[in-house]
């Protein structure tokens, strides 16, 4: 499987808002998911052009994805520059 538990609390770790232990709820580690997760359908889409039902998972990771940063957009202006900067996304 290509995310194994220790990637997922890693990721967790470094993007959550709680440093202390795994914040798996917060907005910046759900987009740090995301975003990774959408990486890795990416690169599966570059080698596999006509797999149709992962291009449509990785449009609803898309979506969901763009749905939390317009939340954080909203909320606070500053996580979702941070965020923005940090996962390198563009706008």
């Amino acid at each position: 499987m290509y995310l194994q538990k220790e990637k997922k609390q890693e990721l967790f770790e470094n993007h959550g808002r709680l440093k202390t232990k795994a914040d798996t709820g917060s907005a910046e580690s759900q987009i740090a998911l995301f975003t990774f997760r959408i990486n890795h359908l990416t690169e599966h889409m570059k080698k596999n052009k006509k797999d149709y039902s992962t291009q449509q998972g990785l449009l609803r990771l898309v979506g969901k994805r763009r749905k939390l940063l317009n939340y954080l957009q909203k909320v606070d202006i500053e996580r979702y520059r941070a965020i923005i900067a940090e996962l390198k996304l563009r706008k």
